[in-house]
């Protein structure tokens, strides 16, 4: 109470203690909900059909690892996933960032994209599947059309939103100093924008991922998508299991990534100014 009643902040020691007690709970709280899951298998409290046991579902693993599933290797449906969101991704971030820091800047542009983005922002993008069959067939442009488009709407309002939330003092400030638009821009809005924009990525890429199922639903062969569905119609639920874990997984190997360059192009997130 002293350190905050002072003001000082608390010695590092601390706070490094404090975010290995951290971890820690969260690493025990994840093998308690293995082992309870693999102890529910094992004492036959749950329909193996409703939800095999860990053992099983690590077995199959191995053995779609050795064997594959459907003439193609779990790598390749792994690859093709991560290819297919990967790019739409970065198609969508590319495209969305300096759009909807125009959109914050702009209100005549603001206005005319506005209506659009909040329209098909909140459609669920499977809606969409039959007309984006006709417009793109049913080859790899389908499927990433639906991604790219689930993740740039979030973009396009994030990085909008980010811009009108900039301190209207800072912005005074630097006018009265006598920046310009541009150096405004460079040196004002965008860093002090950049953090909302990675939240606002991080968020975006979330919501792509997750049509990533509905993406491959379009005529696909391959992908983890796929093998969720596919499995499911053969009541695999080894293999549903599975896909729904490397699902998880790759997706917070995603958003770890996103964690990473934001800490290394915008440090001073979260710090007082």
């Amino acid at each position: 109470m002293a350190g905050q009643v002072s003001g000082k902040a608390a010695p590092a020691g601390a706070a490094g203690g404090g975010q290995w007690k951290y971890a820690a709970i969260s690493v025990i709280a994840v093998v308690a909900f293995l082992l309870g899951w693999q102890v529910s298998g094992w004492a036959g409290w749950v329909d193996p059909l409703l939800l095999p046991p860990l053992g099983e579902v690590l077995r199959t693993a191995l053995d779609l690892a050795e064997n594959g599933y459907r003439q193609s290797s779990l790598w390749h449906h792994i690859g093709i996933s991560v290819a297919r969101a990967g790019v739409a991704f970065a198609a969508a971030i590319v495209i969305g960032v300096p759009v909807g820091l125009a959109m914050g800047r702009s209100r005549g542009l603001s206005a005319l994209l506005d209506p659009f983005v909040q329209f098909l922002r909140p459609l669920p993008k499977i809606a969409l599947i039959p007309l984006v069959v006709l417009w793109f067939g049913i080859d790899e442009g389908a499927k990433f059309f639906l991604i790219f488009i689930s993740t740039l709407l979030s973009v396009l309002v994030g990085a909008a939103a980010a811009v009108l939330n900039v301190s209207q003092q800072r912005l005074r400030a630097a006018a009265t100093l006598g920046a310009s638009r541009h150096q405004v821009f460079w040196y004002v809005i965008l860093p002090n924008a950049l953090p909302e924009i990675f939240t606002t990525i991080r968020l975006a890429v979330g919501i792509g991922w997750t049509s990533l199922i509905a993406a491959e639903m379009v005529a696909a062969d391959s992908g983890l998508g796929w093998m969720v569905i596919n499995a499911g119609t053969y009541l695999r639920t080894d293999i549903v299991m599975l896909g729904i874990f490397l699902l998880g997984l790759i997706g917070y190997l995603f958003d770890a990534l996103l964690v990473f360059l934001q800490r290394r192009l915008a440090p001073w997130a979260g710090k007082e100014a």
